[in-house]
């Protein structure tokens, strides 16, 4: 299906971040995909590590200046923008001094899991939902990598689902080799809450483990995809079981077909 929207949220993308295996999928899958026609606006957030004179950032100020409520609390939102030459493609940063200035992505220096991921993931989220909206840029589909990003599923799904530039909108979720052990904030489930999600829907995350998180992410997707060769084994066994469609493991050398074909079966399914 050319001519298709598809809005890529990425927890990693290389050169902005040390390969890996999702920062390289984040980096080559737009390419591929616009490539075979469909169009394609690329999201991932603005950590501090990020070298901003060297990759060329710079703010998009008509973008840039709106503020996100979390827990009763204005953050401003900035929006960057960097170019990757050779793809012909465009990366927007989700960026904010309080949540993206530091130089470690979601631990500190001494491995300490920083207590705030909870509202930095509920801003990352918030930030490219209403930066797409002044785009007007009504995507077909949402591919979200990466447990940070899950939280798109939600808000779609529970804020957003009248918007006109959402409401044919189809999540998809690929979750990859990268768990944290810890939790997240206790708050966690009062936050979202706040923001408007039905607390029934928030009963999965009363204790707000990685487990738990990527349940409410599964629930609300319309799509999942199985991104590492293996993922934490409860998460896949709760993928299997909840009835969406389910992309296994592709092989790097042929994913891109497999990825577009999926697409149009999301997009054909029902909402």
């Amino acid at each position: 299906m050319t001519g298709t929207k598809v809005l890529y949220v990425s927890q990693e993308i290389t050169p902005y971040l040390p390969e890996t295996e999702m920062s390289v999928i984040g980096r080559n899958l737009p390419q591929a995909i616009q490539e075979k026609g469909r169009e394609i606006r690329t999201f991932m957030p603005k950590y501090g590590c990020i070298n901003e004179r060297r990759n060329q950032l710079h703010e998009v100020i008509r973008l840039s200046g709106m503020n996100i409520i979390i827990d009763d609390t204005d953050h401003p939102l900035i929006i960057k923008v960097a170019s990757i030459q050779a793809a012909r493609m465009q990366v927007y940063f989700i960026d904010n001094d309080d949540y993206f200035q530091r130089k470690f992505l979601f631990s500190d220096d001494s491995g300490g899991f920083f207590d705030d991921n909870d509202e930095r993931a509920m801003f990352f989220a918030r930030g490219v939902i209403e930066t797409v909206k002044k785009l007007q840029w009504p995507p077909n589909i949402i591919h979200c990598h990466g447990w940070f990003s899950a939280l798109i599923s939600v808000y779609i799904k529970k804020l957003y689902d009248d918007d006109p530039v959402f409401k044919n909108s189809r999540v998809v979720l690929s979750l990859y080799d990268n768990e944290f052990d810890h939790q997240l904030n206790k708050s966690f489930m009062k936050k979202l809450s706040m923001d408007g999600v039905p607390s029934e829907d928030l009963k999965v995350v009363e204790e707000p483990n990685y487990l738990n998180f990527c349940k409410l992410a599964v629930n609300m997707s319309d799509g999942l995809i199985v991104g590492s060769k293996k993922i934490h084994h409860d998460v896949l066994k709760y993928m299997e079981k909840s009835g969406k469609p389910l992309l296994p493991y592709q092989d790097p050398e042929s994913y891109v077909d497999s990825y577009s074909l999926f697409y149009d079966q999301i997009m054909n399914g029902s909402h």
